[in-house]
C-alpha cells in the first residue's frame, strides 16, 4: 500500500504558522528589551562611578516621579562629602546634563536611602542661601561681600565651582535648573535670585533683606 502523501495545501499552512510564530517571538523580544532598558538620563553609564550592580538595579526599575525639585539633588551633592564631586565629573561624560537626571545620581552611595522630602527641609534649614561662585571672579567676590555685610544666620554656603573636578558639569546643570548660566548664581531655598547685578539691584531697592528673611534667614547686619 502506498504511504499517504501530504496534501498540496499543507505547505502554505505551515509557512503561515512559521511566519506568525516568528512575528510573535520578535514582539516578545522587543518588549522585554525596552522594559529592561535604562532611563534616558542613565543610558551608557557603564563602568562609571556607578557600579555594575547599581546600573543593573536602575535598569530594572522605572524612573520614579521626582519627589522634589532636582536642584535639591544638586545642593545635596555639593554640600555633602567632598569625594562626591567626582560623581558628576566621572559620570557626566556619559550622561546628558541638558535632560533631567535621576535623583539617585545625586544620592551617590546612599542610593534609595535618601528621603528627599526630609532632605529638602534639612537643606532649606541648614543651607538656605547657597552661592555658586568662581574664586577669581570679581562679580562673585562682589556678591559674596554684599551677602557678608548682611551677617546672615545661618551663613551663606559658598561653592567655589572652579576649584572642583565637576566644574563643567555644574555649569551645565545650573544653566538648565536655574536658567542662569553665569557666576555667581545665588540660590535661596532652591530658587535662583540671579547673579551679582541682580543681587545689587535687590539690595538697592531694599528687597534683598525681605527675601532672605522670608527664607528663614536671620539678617543681623
Amino acid at each position: 500500500m502506498n504511504s499517504p502523501k501530504n496534501s498540496p495545501g499543507a505547505y502554505p499552512i505551515r509557512r503561515r504558522r512559521l511566519v506568525i510564530f516568528l512575528a510573535i517571538l520578535t514582539v516578545f523580544v522587543l518588549y522585554f528589551r525596552s522594559s529592561l532598558s535604562l532611563p534616558e538620563s542613565l543610558k551608557d553609564v557603564g563602568d562609571s562611578v556607578l557600579s555594575r550592580a547599581s546600573v543593573a538595579k536602575l535598569a530594572l526599575t522605572k524612573q520614579r516621579k521626582r519627589p522634589v525639585d532636582e536642584i535639591y539633588g544638586l545642593i545635596h551633592l555639593v554640600t555633602g562629602d567632598a569625594e562626591h564631586e567626582h560623581i558628576l565629573s566621572h559620570s557626566m561624560t556619559m550622561l546628558d546634563p541638558t535632560k533631567p537626571l535621576d535623583m539617585r545620581i545625586y544620592a551617590a552611595d546612599e542610593g534609595d536611602d535618601v528621603d528627599w522630602e526630609a532632605e529638602r527641609k534639612a537643606l532649606d534649614k541648614q543651607f538656605p542661601v547657597v552661592v555658586f561662585s568662581k574664586s577669581y571672579c570679581q562679580f562673585s567676590k562682589r556678591a559674596k561681600t554684599l551677602l557678608e555685610s548682611y551677617d546672615l544666620d545661618p551663613p551663606m554656603k559658598v561653592i567655589e565651582v572652579d576649584l572642583r573636578d565637576d566644574s563643567i558639569q555644574l555649569k551645565s546643570l545650573l544653566t538648565r535648573l536655574t536658567s542662569h548660566s553665569t557666576f555667581p548664581n545665588v540660590i535661596v531655598r532652591g530658587n535662583s535670585i540671579g547673579g551679582s547685578d541682580d543681587l545689587a539691584k535687590l539690595h538697592a531697592e531694599g528687597k534683598l533683606k525681605g527675601i532672605l528673611e522670608g527664607a528663614g534667614v536671620k539678617v543681623r547686619g
